[in-house]
Parts: structure tokens; sequence; C-alpha cells
């Protein structure tokens, strides 16, 4: 397969309400600033899910489409902080493949926003 170019994909608020109401989480800790500052959150922050799935599908692109994904798996490490204006923050997805067994290939992801990682331990295994 071929080298995994990064993806970056740009969040806003917007997104997150529209999340919200696609997946039924409507914790207002991603659209309330006021409720998020008082649970101690520096501001509104993305689903976590929501990052998740924004790597997995850079890792789904660079499989060449959907169901070549067969694991994938992360830890969420630190909020994605998404400030109240029209540019948001910009997620980066970067990752190494390696050759496995059987076909698949397994690519160790490096997950960003601002310079610090936002998933920890997040791979995907994909067949080839």
């Amino acid at each position: 397969m071929n080298e995994f170019e990064a993806r970056e994909f740009r969040v806003t608020r917007t997104d997150l309400v529209r999340y919200a109401g696609a997946s039924g989480d409507f914790n207002p800790i991603h659209w309330s600033e006021r409720t998020a500052t008082e649970v101690g959150l520096p501001g509104v922050i993305a689903h976590g899910m929501f990052t998740m799935a924004l790597a997995a599908r850079a890792v789904e692109d660079w499989a060449g489409g959907p169901g070549r994904v067969v694991e994938f798996g992360c830890k969420f490490t630190n909020p994605v902080l998404v400030p109240d204006d029209d540019q948001g923050v910009v997620i980066r997805v970067e990752g190494t493949p390696s050759a496995g067994e059987d076909g698949l290939f397994t690519i160790k992801l490096e997950v960003t926003c601002n310079g610090t990682k936002v998933l920890g331990m997040p791979k995907a295994v994909v067949r080839g």
C-alpha cells in the first residue's frame, strides 16, 4: 500500500452541534461555554468520539474506502478545545503503515491539535 499522507480536518462549533444531533450526545460541555467552564474545562471541547471518527475517516480514505478497516482503537488523552469563532481548530492525522500477515496493514497514528496529541495510542488495522 502507499504512504499515509497527513490529513487535516477543520472543526468548528457548528460541527459539534451537527455531531451532537447525529450521535445523540447533547452533553453541554460540547456547546455551552458556561457549562464547560463550570466543570473545570478551559472551554467547549469536541466530542472524543468525533475526534476518533475523523482519524478513522483518514484511515478509511487511505485504505481505499469502506469495509477495509478491520480494527480501530485509541484512548482519549487531551480534549480538543473549539473556540467560538468561524475558524475553529484543525485536527491533524498522520500515520505510519506497516505490512503484517494475511494482507493486513497496521497503521500507527498520531492525532494532534495545535501540536498536542489528543488521542493516545491510536492504531488501525486495514485490509490491503
